[in-house]
């Protein structure tokens, strides 16, 4: 079945929305950085045909979502914030059992939600969604520093038009990192990562997302968040995939988790192992713990 596309307000943003429908339960499908709602859809589509509605949305200053006004910019808080505004928008109604599924950044985003809000879900699923590696308080100012520097670059950039390239070129660049990524997938991202320039095209993301983070990331904080999920969690790995040195140590901070990794796959497991995702969640899902 055709997914239909539309766009809701939260936090104060025009958020695009895509729907798989069907009349199971509700799947909510969360990206990560740099990425957009559509690079779900081979795991979508697979999750619809056993009965699964599945619900993505482009988070903000991604894809066809609005970008941040100025003078702002973005933090793991203001995310979970739009989930929260989102969440009675994409769910079917309050009866609606939702199970939350979010990759990388957006996993990182959906168990800090889970953390205060399990009561809104059913299950969890993070997928290379354990957070970034943790930060040093003493290189906080470095932090600080190399921000400042990169947003008076980044001022200094957007004053000049977007280097435009062809939908080709695109897909080149998203194989730089991910050079299994298959033709008809890599165009058809390609193409709705981009946005038509003079000249070609551009990426459609904020570029304040390539500026690093001032603050931080603290395993210690994470991990409160962690234990306090509770909905069975399950977490989805790749043998290839972004793995960090105290992951077992994360991973046992959930009260009801449970541990898959899925072999010869990188970080992007979505794009590169779509079926084999799908067939974990749905099974996961089912099981009911």
């Amino acid at each position: 079945m055709t997914p239909s596309e539309h766009t809701v307000e939260a936090n104060g943003l025009k958020h695009h929305i895509i729907v798989w429908e069907a009349d199971g339960p509700t799947v909510l499908l969360a990206h990560g950085l740099l990425d957009i709602a559509w690079s779900w859809k081979l795991v979508a589509e697979r999750l619809q045909a056993e009965g699964y509605r599945c619900v993505a949305w482009d988070w903000r200053g991604h894809g066809e979502t609005e970008h941040i006004g100025a003078g702002g910019f973005y933090h793991f808080p203001d995310y979970v914030l739009d989930l929260e505004e989102l969440l009675p928008q994409l769910r079917r109604g309050p009866d609606d059992a939702v199970h939350l599924v979010g990759h990388s950044m957006g996993g990182t985003a959906a168990a800090m939600f889970a953390g205060v809000r399990s009561r809104e879900l059913r299950s969890l699923t993070l997928v290379e969604g354990l957070g970034p590696k943790t930060h040093d308080f003493d290189g906080t100012p470095l932090k600080f520093e190399r921000w400042l520097d990169q947003m008076v670059q980044l001022r200094a950039d957007v004053r000049t038009s977007p280097y435009p390239m062809q939908i080709p070129q695109a897909l080149a660049r998203m194989r730089v990192h991910n050079p299994e990524l298959p033709e008809e997938l890599g165009l058809m991202l390609a193409e709705k990562s981009t946005r038509p320039v003079p000249g070609g095209r551009a990426w459609r993301y904020d570029r304040k997302h390539w500026v690093t983070s001032p603050m931080p990331f603290r395993r210690e904080i994470f991990d409160a968040f962690l234990g306090r999920i509770e909905v069975p969690t399950l977490v989805v790995m790749g043998e290839r995939g972004f793995r960090l040195p105290d992951e077992k140590e994360r991973y046992a901070c959930l009260r009801r988790g449970r541990f898959v990794e899925i072999a010869d796959v990188g970080h992007m497991i979505h794009w590169l192992a779509p079926q084999a995702l799908a067939d974990h969640i749905a099974a996961f899902i089912a099981s009911g713990r």
